[in-house]
């Protein structure tokens, strides 16, 4: 397995594309109920393939991710060949950015010495799907890019 099995939930979610997939195996509903009473090592291997075209399908998409903690906050930007890095980190404990109050701080706080902002980019030479997924392993969230893009535009 490349990356992880999905979870219960997102099974649930994606039931109609699992039996898709069963069926592109040409496994009908009655086979999958032997199969899973009988070889739940098969049902194990054909979810996790599932999962694996999954992740490879989302981790194809993904341009933008954004991993926010109370005192740091690390915007993504997933390039052809590198990923671009904004980072915040507040030199102040009693603000919380994954809160709406530490949010607002932030904004009229954002030029004052309590704001330590800066950029990176790392070159891509490995497998970058697994980056990303890396990435989001440790907590950060797909997202559309409007906090990049605005520090970029700040910043740049």
């Amino acid at each position: 397995m490349k990356y992880r099995r999905l979870s219960k939930e997102q099974f649930e979610e994606l039931h109609k594309e699992f039996i898709n997939f069963l069926a592109t195996q040409s496994i009908t509903a009655a086979e999958w109920e032997v199969l899973k009473s009988q070889k739940p090592e098969v049902v194990e291997a054909e979810m996790d393939i599932f999962s694996d075209l999954i992740w490879e399908g989302v981790l194809d998409k993904v341009l933008f991710l954004e991993n926010i903690a109370p005192q740091n906050m690390y915007l993504f930007h997933v390039k052809e060949n590198s990923i671009a890095l904004i980072g915040l980190k507040l030199n102040i404990k009693t603000v919380d950015l994954t809160t709406k109050a530490g949010f607002s701080w932030l904004r009229e706080n954002l030029m004052s010495d309590t704001v330590e902002i800066f950029d990176a980019e790392k070159q891509i030479k490995e497998d970058k799907k697994i980056q990303i997924f890396e990435l989001i392993e440790k907590g950060a969230q797909i997202t559309k890019g409007e906090l990049f893009k605005y520090f970029e535009q700040l910043i740049g």
